[in-house]
């Protein structure tokens, strides 16, 4: 699992005009699923299912 970061970089990633993260593949807007024991987000892709991990 990359950074998102990292998915920007590579250009797995890009933000919209709202500044939001989208999948450079499908151009959809990234979910977000907290779990509350981890330091980090994970963030989903609804239509391919790419995820990317997000320090708080």
């Amino acid at each position: 699992m990359k950074s998102t970061r990292k998915g920007l970089r590579d250009g797995d990633l890009k933000k919209d005009t709202y500044e939001r993260l989208t999948c450079a593949k499908c151009d959809k807007t990234l979910k977000k699923e907290n779990d509350p024991d981890e330091v980090f987000s994970v963030r989903v892709c609804a239509e391919c299912g790419a995820t990317y991990k997000e320090l708080r």
